[in-house]
Parts: C-alpha cells; sequence; structure tokens
C-alpha cells in the first residue's frame, strides 16, 4: 500500500486526530512557479493565511523518496533554493522518485494523491491544468482532470489556467463528472480575470454550503473530486486583452521552440510573465491568497458537519 511512503507532519496529524480543519498545498509553485526567495515567501505567506482562518496548512511535496504531507520551513527554504532542479512530480513520476530516494515538488495531481493518503479533504491552489489548446492533434489534457475524476479532493481554484481551452476543459470534466462550482459566480474564472465567457455547474455564496455539497457528494459514495472556482480579487485582475495578447505570443513561441509536455505550462507562465513586465505574477500571488482563505474557510464548515 502506497501509505507506507507517507510522511504527515505532527502538526498536520494532530489535527486530523482532532476533527480540525486542514488544508493541503501543492509545492510546484515553489518550485516551478517563480524566483527564490519570492517562491519561499509566498509559500511560508500561503501557510500563515492558512492559520489565520483557524486551519493548519498542509504543503505536500516528495522529498528523499518520502511523500510529505506538510512541511517544514526549512523544507519550504530548500525547495525554493532548488528551484527547477527539483522535479516537477505528476502521478507517472511518483514511483520513480519513491523507489529512487528522489525531490519531486507536487502538482495538483500528486498533491490530491497525497492529500487523499492522509485523509485532507480540501487543497488550496492558483489553477488547475486542463485540456492544451490545440488538443485535438497534440493529445495535450492535464492529468489533473482524471485526478479530480477519481480522487475525493475538494480543490480551491481560479479556474483553469488561461493559456488552456476553458469549453474543452469544462467539456472533459463534465464527462468525467466532476462538479464544477462557482464561489459567487456563474461564470468560469480564468486565472487571471475574472471572467471566461463560460458558465460553470452551480454558484454557490458561502464556505458552508460548499462543505454542505462535498459532505453530500460523500455520502453518496460518488467517486471523484471537486473543483471550487474562486474569481481572483478585482483589484488584481487583469485586463482580458492585454492577457489574452500576451497567452496568443506565448503559444507561438513555445510552438515555434517545439515545446511540449510537462514543459508547456511552466514555459507559458514565464512567457506571459515576461511579456506583461511581472504584472501576470502579482496576479497569480493574490489570487493564491484568495484561495487559501477560501479553503480553509471551506474546511472549518466541513468539521462543523462532523
Amino acid at each position: 500500500m502506497m501509505n507506507k511512503y507517507l510522511d504527515i507532519a505532527p502538526e498536520v496529524r494532530a489535527a486530523l486526530d482532532a476533527g480540525k480543519p486542514v488544508v493541503a498545498l501543492e509545492s510546484t509553485i515553489i518550485s516551478h512557479g517563480m524566483p527564490y526567495p519570492q517562491n519561499a515567501e509566498t509559500a511560508l505567506k500561503v501557510e500563515q493565511l492558512i492559520r489565520e482562518q483557524g486551519a493548519v496548512p498542509a504543503t505536500c511535496a516528495v522529498l528523499g523518496g518520502r511523500l510529505k504531507a506538510g512541511l517544514s520551513a526549512e523544507e519550504i527554504e530548500y525547495l525554493g533554493k532548488q528551484g527547477q532542479k527539483v522535479a516537477k512530480a505528476s502521478r507517472r513520476d511518483l514511483p520513480v522518485l519513491v523507489a529512487q530516494g528522489a525531490d519531486g515538488a507536487t502538482t495538483v495531481t500528486t498533491t490530491m494523491m497525497i492529500a487523499a493518503m492522509a485523509g485532507i479533504r480540501v487543497f488550496a491552489t492558483g489553477g488547475i491544468g486542463g485540456v492544451h489548446r490545440g488538443a485535438e492533434t497534440t493529445m495535450d489534457i492535464s492529468a489533473d482532470l482524471e485526478e479530480l475524476a477519481q480522487t475525493p479532493v475538494m480543490v480551491v481554484c481560479a479556474g483553469a489556467k488561461s493559456i488552456l481551452d476553458l469549453g474543452l476543459t469544462l467539456e472533459y470534466l463534465e464527462t468525467k463528472g466532476v462538479p464544477v462550482l462557482g464561489y459567487g459566480t456563474e461564470e468560469l474564472p480564468a486565472f487571471y480575470t475574472r471572467r471566461s465567457g463560460f458558465k460553470v455547474d452551480c454558484r454557490v455564496d458561502t464556505p458552508e454550503e460548499l462543505a454542505r455539497i462535498y459532505q453530500a457528494q460523500r455520502d453518496m459514495g460518488c467517486r471523484g473530486g471537486m473543483l471550487v472556482t474562486n474569481p481572483i480579487p478585482e483589484e488584481y485582475s487583469m485586463d482580458k486583452a492585454v492577457i489574452d495578447a500576451a497567452i496568443e505570443q506565448a503559444l507561438a513561441e513555445a510552438a515555434a521552440a517545439g515545446v511540449r509536455g510537462k514543459q508547456t505550462t511552466p514555459f507559458l507562465l514565464a512567457k506571459v510573465k515576461e511579456l506583461t513586465g511581472g504584472d501576470s505574477l502579482d496576479s497569480n500571488i493574490q489570487l493564491v491568497f484568495n484561495n487559501a482563505r477560501l479553503a480553509a474557510k471551506t474546511a472549518a464548515a466541513l468539521c462543523a458537519l462532523a
């Protein structure tokens, strides 16, 4: 059983045993999302925001071949300094990393896996992966979507990354039976911007309602997780025309450079950051903070139902 490779941090274990709220966090945003020391500082700030809402943060990673649910400040600092030397670990990478005693930064997929193993029900991230533009010929579809279809974790995000084909991403989630909820919105947020033109399945206006929907899903024995899309705060939202133009240019440069597979998203996000003069990174950080707060409130509401 895979759990023999899992280490749950003492603080996280104590919270879970006591029925207190815990929020999982990914580590790809640390090693691959931004430069040091901003990456480590941002990760620690996200943990602080979760604590301020009365929940316990559990940043996930693979360190020395061990699956970690909860990292120390020193371990977060280590991931920040190592940066892209640390493997970006999706589902297919875990057996290799574990067997080789290697390090890995967890994506949405692998953070969901570790959270589920540890018994953590709520996970906050920036944006999920999805169906890439041109996927009808490249078959480039994020493993995040398959994980949402099979792993019982609520993922709180700011929508799918706007570099993706958002319409096809929603279609894929519908096929897989994943509920897509809009927090305070009927429209799918598009990561850097609050609107995409695509409708979500249902608008939800309180953390308590999110908790009840998730609990109903579990009580009915439904397979898979749930996606909560939480729009970036208005003051940090970027102009749609500006971000769309940057994405189109980034996509063209990725195609010209032959960028494929798991390198696609980091390349595109870095290029968009460059083209927007860093504004996209600032927006990215603020939307993660916003998602962390909502996830912590929802985790607390879920515990109150017990």
